[in-house]
């Protein structure tokens, strides 16, 4: 049994755990306003653009002026997965569940004889999936030092991923991210983007109803242009809702660190002051037993 004073150790122990995770849960709470406020600005653009593709899709009719990013390269025998987690971790399962569902994907297209390759923003993905597809990873994308997530950050991993695959690197490219719902539910996703598959099922794309669109100047010019920048989006926006995702995560799993400090706080002190109480009324007997035997 613990003695009092390893008890008394314990409890200021705990305490001082519960002071930080409350102090990460309210940090937490500020950053998840501002990235939630980036994500949902990010969403309209990201659904414009694929509207915008759709109606070039549609006039251009996949013929052979479209751009190589859009139609592919004919093949799927070499993945490019772009597994996008947090830097950091103490935010739950955030983390873990992207890496499941890239893991899972992986598994699924090595049993089907493909070849894999994967570039890993974040961290922790990285710590991940290099326990078993070390070998498979091509780089290591580290945003540590980013305070504040920019487009740029996004059209650098672009230009990365468009140059291997000019370079015949890979022939089709996944994106894994998790989408922010609310504080408490963050939905890992896996969306393609090479060849980059035009949102014609949007409500956006069929809003337009018959109407016929002129270009200027040519479809196949102008996604040549498009395509690229709307590969940086889709990066862009998979980089705020993870920000989103992190800190509603992190928020939630400090709120329970700190309601379970509480609860081991309140435990530990019954068992404190039982112990205490032993103690002080068995000093009592031995101090009656003695002045009677007296």
């Amino acid at each position: 049994m613990a003695s009092l004073k390893d008890l008394r150790n314990r409890i200021a122990s705990v305490k001082a755990t519960q002071k930080i995770t409350k102090a990460m849960q309210m940090v937490a709470a500020a950053k998840l306003r501002r990235a939630q406020e980036a994500a949902e600005a990010a969403r309209p653009y990201s659904e414009r653009m694929g509207a915008v593709l759709a109606n070039i899709t549609q006039a251009i009719g996949g013929g052979g002026d479209a751009p190589a990013l859009m139609t592919g390269t004919g093949r799927d025998d070499v993945h490019l997965l772009i597994v996008c987690t947090a830097e950091r971790g103490l935010c739950g399962g955030f983390n873990s569940q992207i890496a499941r569902l890239a893991r899972d994907h992986i598994r699924r297209l090595l049993a089907d004889g493909k070849q894999v390759k994967i570039i890993c923003v974040g961290k922790k993905g990285y710590d991940i999936l290099r326990r078993e597809y070390a070998s498979m990873i091509l780089e290591r994308v580290d945003l540590r030092e980013v305070k504040t997530l920019g487009f740029a950050n996004a059209d650098a991993i672009a230009r990365k991923v468009i140059h291997l695959f000019n370079e015949g690197g890979f022939d089709i490219c996944t994106l894994f991210y998790s989408q922010f719902k609310s504080v408490i539910s963050q939905v890992p996703t896996a969306q393609q983007i090479i060849p980059a598959a035009a949102g014609s099922t949007a409500p956006e794309a069929t809003s337009g109803g018959n109407a016929v669109y002129e270009y200027e100047p040519e479809p196949g010019e102008i996604l040549s242009d498009l395509i690229p920048r709307n590969i940086a989006v889709q990066i862009f926006r998979a980089l705020l809702e993870n920000a989103a995702g992190e800190m509603g995560a992190k928020m939630s799993a400090m709120d329970n660190a700190t309601r379970n400090a509480g609860d081991m706080i309140n435990k530990l002190s019954i068992t404190y002051n039982r112990q205490r109480q032993a103690q002080i009324t068995k000093e009592l007997i031995e101090i009656i037993s003695g002045a009677e035997a007296l």
